[in-house]
């Protein structure tokens, strides 16, 4: 199956000079395998389109992510502030799509990219625990915490949460669900809120199912709120933007376990979606890079993940990119709790980058899950539209 990607080139200046702030190209994938379409001459090329490139390269750098470029292009601006002569690739994917991808070229020992950051960190975990991955050095994300790194390889660059959101209109004279509990109470008004649900497809969306596996660990409301949601034919998704712009112009009221980053970057700049904390726990996801074992840069690709754990890049993340970091991004989420409704910091719970994730990426036991919640949430009410 072709899918179609962005495929983003950034290409700096010698020192000393402006940078050129942008080549923007669509990259193909073909036959289900991603392929760099940029190649890096005299030309960067994507597609059938051509870009000039109008100063020398010292090296490129290829990033495979599924990170929204808009919500990091504050990164690689400040990252070639620093390297004005590299020249940046960065391929923006869904999670499955870069998994799949990963996956081919680590079997076939073939150059996909330098540095993968992906949210769907069971599935990055997995990847590294394949050999997949290269150490860096143990210098690297020394700073972090425990949870949030594993073999000197994974490293959590950021700290968000899993949020519901709600359209502000609606709720003007009720309260929002401040937690799952809440939330299977409102859902019993299943005419008010039919088709006006909005969460991840679990079966296309990685980080998706890593949120609904972790749900069903950490609580017992999982199976009835899974039910109340199927009751309500609830709408799901690929991606959190389409669930914030439904939720925004009302045509979702709800939308649950959407990733929080995103949300307080929404909510920021639009005064129609609220942001509730659940009060009973509040997953904390970080979204993990590692460098390819068939990496060409991996020194520009450490470097970038340096930057990125720095004083300097954790201000970025969280001022321009609207990301916390695991360094401090808890200090910074306890004060967010004082503006927005929901949870204790205490119940702010992050998923620890540890093998214990692999559990839920074992055939039999996805197969299971995943019959599941077919049972309750039955095909035809998948929402794919853009």
């Amino acid at each position: 199956m072709t899918k179609t990607v962005w495929q983003i080139c950034r290409m700096a200046f010698t020192p000393g000079r402006r940078l050129k702030t942008g080549l923007w190209a669509l990259a193909a994938l073909i036959a289900g395998t991603v392929g760099i379409a940029a190649t890096v001459m005299n030309v960067a090329s994507a597609g059938d389109r051509e870009f000039p490139v109008t100063a020398d390269v010292s090296g490129r750098l290829v990033i495979q992510s599924t990170t929204d470029y808009v919500i990091f292009s504050p990164v690689i601006d400040a990252f070639q502030e620093r390297w004005p002569d590299v020249l940046i690739t960065y391929n923006e994917l869904t999670t499955n799509e870069l998994n799949d991808a990963m996956e081919h070229a680590c079997d076939q020992g073939r150059f996909l990219g330098d540095l993968v950051i992906s949210s769907s960190i069971d599935q990055q975990l997995k990847l590294v625990n394949d050999g997949c991955a290269q150490s860096p050095g143990a210098r690297v994300g020394a700073n972090l915490p425990d949870w949030a790194k594993w073999r000197d390889q994974l490293f959590g660059l950021t700290y968000e949460p899993a949020v519901t959101v709600y359209n502000k209109a609606f709720f003007a004279n009720r309260k929002p669900p401040q937690n799952r509990f809440d939330l299977i109470d409102l859902l019993r008004e299943s005419d008010t809120f039919r088709a006006k649900v909005g969460s991840y497809d679990i079966e296309t969306s990685g980080v998706g199912y890593l949120f609904a596996f972790q749900d069903a660990i950490q609580a017992s409301t999982w199976g009835r709120l899974v039910e109340s949601l199927g009751r309500n034919e609830a709408q799901l998704f690929c991606c959190t933007g389409q669930i914030l712009e439904r939720v925004a112009d009302g045509r979702l009221l709800l939308g649950y376990n959407v990733l929080g980053s995103y949300a307080l970057s929404r909510i920021g700049r639009d005064d129609r979606v609220g942001l509730v904390l659940p009060s009973d726990y509040t997953l904390i996801m970080s979204r993990a890079a590692f460098i390819s074992r068939d990496a060409e840069e991996p020194a520009l690709a450490r470097a970038f993940i340096d930057f990125m754990l720095s004083p300097p890049g954790r201000a970025i993340l969280s001022r321009d990119a609207g990301l916390l970091s695991p360094i401090g991004g808890p200090d910074r989420l306890a004060q967010l709790v004082g503006t927005v409704k929901g949870a204790d910091p205490q119940e702010l719970r992050p998923i620890a980058l540890t093998p214990a994730l692999m559990v839920g990426l074992d055939q039999a036991k996805r197969n299971i899950f995943l019959q599941q919640w077919r049972a309750a949430l039955p095909p035809r009410q998948l929402s794919r539209h853009p």
